[in-house]
């Protein structure tokens, strides 16, 4: 028994899965310790992977060599591309997964990782000497020594949940919590705090009258998450259905807000703002008559349903009262109420863009620690702790990632920059470069930088590169090809679209918002032989589709190109460790103390500190004699 690794990650959630996988792939001896074996990489809510700028991060995560998006769609009974009706920027993945499919994949791949190994157990004290880490010890009584050690510990630490009156120490329900890491950090000096996040109630599928609901199906075309290619969904897809909450549910809903401990001061901690429990919705949505429902089946062949949109913490009573006021619920049986927790987690700013903290050199924070929420955002952490844990070893350049490079580096970079006030959600909205950050190629972004240290193999850059050929292959064929108005006009009239008066070069047409590469090569018998000679069966619609992207957007992409490289120049200025923010008196109070505290690594992330005036930047360039 080896009780000495390079890396030892704490947790088995979507966090910790990814940075065991990417710390031990990338060569160092890796130890994931888990209090439940049969829990790995549970989904402990919505048995849902990606959504709006979500799935983004998912295909980042798979661009990399992370493994998210290869066990969601090797475990999906459905798949949506959500947003279709706006520009591809807006685009989002997201599946319905098989939960116990899903922690299946998760284990086997683990179990099956080269220096990787699992040991069942709780931590409750890290080992530090000289503001190092130097391992962990457990409840079990074992010491296992470690140059680095990434903390995953999501809901764990002192977990305690919430069904109306009855509190319940866990991390999910019939798993307990993790007592004493957060103790042992706050009397180091680390800041901690407690949030709140909760799930919703699970019901019989045998007790739904399915001819009162709304059918919800997936799509059924070549979208998924992995770029690659012999990746595909295994098992037999399952649609969703939809339900609406009426008057009368809410008036049950609000007969039991005097025994919510939302509402009766029992939770105390912060919650999400944007998947709020259903209280919450019937108190800030008072002018709401409905709320709309999502039933969604748990795995393939089960009868068990996650009621997504009713996430409670109410008594059980109330919780089924309520639901047996939606007609198509009106028998309805539950396996389980929906449940609030409250748990620890650490102000992020005391971070690095690696994840390392500042106060204890190789420990790495990762997923709801950090103040995030949603499978997504721990994972895409968690693979970048454990990339830096192991390149730090190692003894090599840290890695991270840009805002203008991934969502994933536009949430580290909120998280270390800004802080948080409230359990940290991603959406497109928060990175101002989505043009640039489109799922559609995550890959052609982010393949070269994964396989660059070791990460992504062979095979996938292989496929990233024929990809990229095949692309642009395809864009220079449209734009040198040339379309005679004579032969095209026949077929452009047959679908409704203006006629030439002169010839085009086939690039012009592909630019018009109705006509796409499929619809054109169905009248241009050249773009249907060049597709069919040049571009793979296997990938050929994802080709066509990427190459489509860029030429219908092109002047958006470039302009928003422009604007990142001149942020980018900033980026480069470095600030950290050149100035003594304390004697600077010429910028404001609290821009001293938020810079003292933040120590931003470069103007660029200074700028993004909230508090700090373009007039404090201007006055921190002259100080570096910019």
């Amino acid at each position: 028994m080896n009780f000495d690794y390079d890396v030892i990650v704490i947790g088995a959630g979507h966090a910790g899965c990814e940075a065991a996988h990417a710390a031990a792939t990338l060569g160092a001896s890796t130890l994931l310790v888990t209090i439940d074996m049969n829990k790995i990489a549970q989904m402990s809510c919505n048995p849902a992977v990606g959504g709006i700028a979500k799935g983004q991060i998912v295909r980042e995560i798979d661009a990399l060599g992370g493994m998210m998006g290869i066990v969601t769609d090797e475990s999906a009974i459905q798949f949506r591309m959500l947003n279709r009706s706006k520009g591809p920027a807006m685009w989002s993945p997201r599946s319905q997964s098989d939960r116990m499919m899903f922690s299946k994949l998760w284990r086997e791949i683990l179990e099956n990782t080269k220096n990787l190994h699992i040991w069942q157990d709780s931590v409750n004290r890290l080992l530090i000497e000289d503001g190092k880490i130097t391992g962990i010890s457990t409840a079990l009584g074992v010491t296992f020594k470690a140059k680095a050690v990434v903390l995953t510990a999501g809901t764990f630490l002192n977990g305690l949940m919430h069904i109306g009156p009855v509190k319940q120490q866990g991390g999910r329900v019939s798993e307990p919590s993790s007592h004493g890491i957060t103790e042992q950090l706050i009397e180091m000096g680390f800041a901690a705090d407690r949030m709140k996040t909760g799930t919703p109630v699970r019901i019989d599928g045998r007790s739904v009258d399915w001819s009162l609901t709304t059918l919800q199906e997936g799509d059924d075309d070549f979208h998924k998450f992995s770029y690659l290619h012999n990746v595909r969904r295994r098992l037999r897809q399952r649609p969703c259905h939809t339900v609406y909450t009426s008057e009368e549910t809410h008036s049950i809903l609000r007969e039991g807000l005097p025994e919510s401990p939302l509402y009766n001061g029992q939770i105390q901690s912060i919650g999400p703002r944007y998947c709020p429990s259903i209280e919450t919705k019937i108190v800030t949505f008072a002018d709401k008559n409905e709320h709309q429902l999502f039933l969604e089946p748990e795995g393939e062949t089960t009868t068990e349903y996650y009621v997504n949109g009713f996430s409670s913490s109410l008594p059980i009573n109330i919780q089924i009262r309520a639901l047996e006021t939606i007609p198509a619920l009106k028998n309805v049986h539950i396996f389980r109420p929906g449940y609030a927790i409250e748990y620890d987690f650490f102000d992020p700013t005391q971070l690095y863009h690696t994840l390392e903290t500042k106060r204890v050199e190789g420990l790495y924070f990762a997923g709801q620690v950090n103040g995030t929420t949603g499978y997504e955002e721990a994972a895409g952490q968690g693979l970048v702790a454990g990339i830096n844990a192991a390149l730090k070893i190692a003894g090599k350049e840290p890695f991270t990632l840009s805002r203008d490079e991934a969502y994933i580096g536009v949430l580290i970079d909120d998280l270390v920059t800004k802080g948080v006030d409230e359990p940290y959600r991603m959406f497109t909205s928060r990175a101002e470069y989505r043009i640039l950050l489109r799922q559609d190629d995550a890959d052609m972004r982010l393949t070269p930088r994964g396989h660059e240290i070791g990460l992504a193999s062979d095979f996938r850059y292989e496929q990233m590169e024929l990809k990229r050929r095949q692309r642009d292959g395809l864009m220079d064929f449209c734009r040198e090809f040339s379309v005679k108005a004579a032969l095209v006009n026949p077929y452009l009239e047959e679908v409704g679209e203006q006629p030439l008066k002169q010839g085009v070069k086939l690039y012009d047409l592909v630019l018009r918002p109705r006509l796409t590469i499929e619809i054109l090569a169905k009248g241009i018998k050249p773009l249907a032989d060049y597709i069919e000679e040049n571009i793979e069966e296997p990938r050929r619609e994802e080709i066509i589709e990427a190459a489509e992207i860029l030429m219908k957007y092109q002047g958006y992409i470039q302009r928003e190109q422009l604007i990142a490289d001149k942020i980018r120049r900033l980026e480069n200025v470095k600030l950290r460790g050149k100035i003594d923010y304390s004697k600077v008196n010429s910028i404001s109070t609290e821009a001293r103390q938020k810079l003292t505290r933040i120590d931003p690594e470069t103007v660029a992330q200074a700028s993004r500190i909230p508090g700090i005036s373009p007039a404090d930047i201007n006055i921190l360039l002259l100080l570096l004699g910019r």
